[in-house]
């Protein structure tokens, strides 16, 4: 009944391992039997004893372990999962946000430039006008009555009529500065005469033969000198300004 029990309780390691104990245990008794060495049977008892043996496992236990490690590493690999397209999204914002921003930058320095661009072609466009407004009368001189003697009223509203809007301003200014609108004003030192004080007022015979007496030949070739030399009565304004002659 010893062998019989032993056998009963099979080691995990497998079947032959089981048998292989059975079979030298029965030939150890059989040894003892016969006289032999009391040592074998030792051996074949400490071997047995050590071995795990399918009893002293808990039913099941395996199936649980194994189903645990199981659920352990797909945790980990979901875990892992995760963590990846958690990353992965987040560079994928990070490249976004930055091309977006070139993008946005780029869109700046587009409308920036042609923005930059229309306003140069106004001001080219501005300043085109006036230099024809400038260099063009709006009314000729020969279609103010002669007269005898002209109001400084009347020669005003002559240069008025014949100077650009946007340069009368600059036109008066010299204007005033030279002769105060007197168009018979004569520089004794100097002998410039008129309006705008020409040098000599011989000159102004090039806009009418009458430009002793018609304020308004004076204007007509008074407005001729400043376009032709300064650009404009402006820039002749500018110039008499930094040195008190033009």
């Amino acid at each position: 009944m010893l062998e019989g029990k032993r056998v009963s309780r099979i080691s995990v390691r497998g079947f032959a391992v089981a048998s292989a104990t059975a079979v030298t245990t029965v030939g150890a008794v059989v040894g003892v039997a016969a006289g032999h060495d009391q040592g074998t049977t030792d051996r074949v008892e400490a071997t047995a004893a050590d071995t795990t043996l399918l009893a002293d496992i808990p039913a099941g236990q395996n199936v649980r372990a194994q189903a645990a490690s199981l659920t352990q590493q797909a945790d980990t690999q979901s875990e892992a999962a995760e963590t990846a397209a958690k990353k992965d999204a987040e560079e994928s914002a990070r490249k976004q946000a930055a091309e977006d921003a070139t993008a946005k930058k780029e869109a700046a320095d587009e409308a920036a430039k042609k923005k930059e661009a229309e306003e140069k072609a106004k001001e080219r466009e501005k300043e085109d006008k006036e230099q024809v407004s400038s260099r063009s009368a709006t009314r000729d001189a020969s279609s103010f009555a002669v007269k005898g003697s002209y109001s400084t009223a009347e020669v005003q509203a002559m240069a008025r009529s014949m100077v650009p809007g946007d340069q009368f301003q600059c036109f008066s200014n010299i204007v005033n500065n030279e002769s105060t609108w007197d168009y018979t004003a004569t520089n004794a030192s100097s002998g410039a005469y008129g309006l705008v004080q020409a040098l000599p007022g011989t000159k102004m015979a090039s806009a009418g033969a009458d430009w002793r007496t018609n304020p308004a030949t004076q204007i007509k070739w008074g407005l001729g000198y400043m376009n032709e030399r300064y650009g404009s009565p402006c820039g002749a304004w500018s110039f008499w300004q930094a040195n008190q002659w033009y």
